[in-house]
């Protein structure tokens, strides 16, 4: 009795399908406001070391890519989930996994992307402080031909920091567009068959949790040192990132089974024999479904978890791996000696220049200061 009144007001798969898709866009909001957090107060004095309303408006951006994501989710969710129970056919079943394949690796890039940027900051700020004194420079000197270069420098910050800023909304709105149409889709499917009675306080559990673990996210990241959060998010977020791409390609590739077997939901026949291609299978486990079994999806939001092992994700998710270290070296080597041994230096010099003009500004600074 007691089973049957706790499946009427509280549904177990809804409330996974929430806390997986919750926590990975918490997860991607905790961390970039840490990270504006750890680069915008002094870790000394606790003082705001940029202005106030520019502070603002980078978190601004981050809740706005979130939260148009969110609502453009809800909006395009519901309409298929409207014609759903209108008509009588999902819709979007049709082309649920083609478009969960490329969000996931569009995400995935993206999340890439901005580990490195993440990893450089340092070098990232010394670029922007000796464009800043450049610029300075040149607007005192009032230099004609100086202050040409001067206008067309901050042009160039001017659109810099505009890619900038929309890049702290694109991610957000991306993740949360991505994961909170396959919530709602995933919640209208299963509505069919389970009472509307078990869905809000599923939803509502599972979400608070789910933010609950953004919102710890967040608080370690503002008390940790800003190096070592830097490296441990990231390393987090390419684990993400790996497990997305993987599981892109995962999604196409089960598409092409779906339509050899004449567009039917091979879903329906649960995890053994029949829900995958025997042909593009490395190996299978006939349990741990990522897709539908409880604590396994968490897994398979956060890392990509399958229990079907295909050749494009395993092969994805490896080359994914090998390119981040090779990029990284090179990254590091970079860093370190300024140039790649291993490339012609005619095709560097351009880069090598600009890094010893930054050095010679940068040292400039700090000897004028010192006087």
């Amino acid at each position: 009795m007691f089973e049957l009144d706790f499946d009427k007001y509280f549904s177990v798969q809804i409330f996974f399908i929430i806390l997986r898709e919750t926590i990975e866009s918490a997860i991607i909001v905790s961390v970039l406001l840490s990270f504006i957090n750890q680069n915008s107060y002094d870790g000394v004095t606790g003082h705001l070391l940029i202005d106030k309303t520019i502070y603002k408006k980078m978190k601004m951006q981050v809740w706005f890519g979130a939260f148009t994501g969110f609502g453009i989710c809800l909006l395009i969710g519901g309409i298929f989930v409207t014609l759903f129970y209108i008509i009588g056919t999902d819709l979007w079943s049709y082309t649920e996994r083609i478009w969960e394949g490329i969000f996931s690796i569009l995400s995935s890039l993206i999340i890439a992307i901005m580990g490195f940027s993440l990893l450089r900051i340092n070098a990232m700020k010394n670029k922007w402080t000796a464009n800043l004194l450049e610029s300075f420079k040149s607007h005192n000197n009032n230099n004609p031909s100086t202050n040409t270069e001067s206008d067309q420098l901050i042009e160039s910050l001017e659109k810099q920091s505009l890619k900038e800023k929309y890049f702290l909304a694109f991610l957000p709105f991306i993740t949360t567009l991505r994961e909170g149409l396959e919530a709602v889709v995933f919640i209208g499917g299963i509505g069919v068959n389970q009472p509307i009675s078990s869905f809000p306080l599923a939803i509502i559990m599972g979400s608070l949790i789910g933010f609950s673990i953004g919102y710890i996210i967040y608080k370690g990241g503002n008390k940790m040192s800003i190096q070592y959060f830097l490296i441990i998010s990231t390393c987090f977020l390419y684990l993400v990132a790996a497990g997305l791409i993987s599981r892109g390609i995962w999604f196409l590739e089960l598409e092409q089974f779906v339509q050899r077997c004449g567009g039917q939901d091979t879903s329906e026949s649960g995890s053994g024999p029949g829900s995958y291609d025997i042909n593009n299978t490395i190996w299978h486990v006939n349990c741990c479904n990522g897709l539908k079994d409880g604590g396994w999806m968490i897994f398979n939001a956060l890392l990509g978890w399958n229990n079907t092992a295909t050749y494009g994700s395993i092969i994805s998710y490896v080359i994914f791996w090998i390119s981040i270290i090779l990029i990284l070296k090179c990254k590091s080597l970079i860093e370190n000696d300024g140039y790649i041994k291993y490339l012609p230096i005619k095709y560097q010099l351009k880069y090598v220049k600009k890094r010893v003009k930054i050095a010679k500004l940068l040292i400039d600074e700090i000897e004028e200061n010192s006087i």
